[in-house]
């Protein structure tokens, strides 16, 4: 039943292979990372209006809140 030291060696070799860890580094400070996100949020919703223009005139409330279910 006991697993002796397996469950150390297994997380040292995992570790190993993604020496990384948890956490993000990209070098950017949250405010900056929001930024970005934001920005990429705006392209793709411009994206999705611009593209779907035609498919989405039978759609006469649009945006939140006209989910299906």
């Amino acid at each position: 039943m006991t697993r002796g030291n397996q469950r150390e060696r297994d997380r040292e070799r995992a570790q190993a292979r993604n020496p990384k860890g948890k956490g993000r580094d990209d070098g950017l400070t949250p405010e900056q990372r929001r930024e970005r996100d934001a920005k990429a949020l705006q392209e793709k919703a411009a994206k999705k209006a611009g593209g779907g223009e035609a498919a989405a005139s039978g759609n006469a409330g649009g945006g939140k809140g006209t989910n299906k279910k």
